[in-house]
């Protein structure tokens, strides 16, 4: 049992918004009735806890979110994030977003060699993307927003410098399948 309220703890801390019930019950293969009860156990753990992190539940979702508690020092740290410039991490991942989209949040990770989800987040934050969930492939994919394309002065995406060929360029495709391949080569058994 505590395999699966681990397992749960870590798609709720990586996940950027709510997550259903019956998602993270298809996600863990385990009954809905099941998850909810131990998604019930780990909320409760976190406010037995009294941490800056907890679990809510609004209806058949959980989401990890700070402590209220913390409320007035989080406004102040996403205001600074959200009004300062961006990093460069965010503009490679923000151009990725562009010039690929929609993508994937597996496969941006997969460009970038680093999990993106901060980066991901405090772009959903500032506008300049949007998310939207795949419910066939179970994944959530990423697009700028019509504010992403207004802020640069453009009428479509596609009037970006070399969007053609870069929307359509499958180096990209076959790089990845060449770092997958070598990973899967590599016997990290010695390390």
């Amino acid at each position: 049992m505590n395999s699966v309220k681990s397992k749960i703890e870590s798609l709720l801390f990586i996940s950027a918004k709510p997550l259903p019930i019956k998602q993270l019950a298809d996600l863990l293969k385990i009954n809905v009735k099941e998850t909810r009860t131990i998604c019930d156990e780990l909320t409760q753990d976190y406010k037995n806890l009294s941490k800056g992190i907890q679990i809510i539940k609004n209806g058949d979702k959980y989401q990890m979110v700070s402590s209220q508690v913390n409320a007035k020092l989080i406004q102040e740290f996403i205001k600074d994030e959200t009004t300062g410039e961006l990093s460069r991490p965010s503009l490679e991942t923000l151009t990725i977003v562009a010039y690929r989209g929609p993508i994937s949040k597996i496969d941006i990770d997969r460009i970038r060699g680093i999990n993106c989800s901060l980066i991901l987040r405090n772009l959903l934050l500032r506008g300049l993307i949007e998310s939207k969930n795949n419910k066939k492939k179970n994944e959530i994919y990423y697009t700028v927003t019509f504010d992403f394309i207004r802020f640069l002065g453009i009428n479509n995406i596609t009037e970006l410098p070399d969007y053609l060929r870069l929307h359509q360029d499958d180096t990209l495709d076959k790089m990845l399948k060449l770092a997958i391949d070598n990973y899967n080569i590599v016997n990290f058994d010695n390390f």
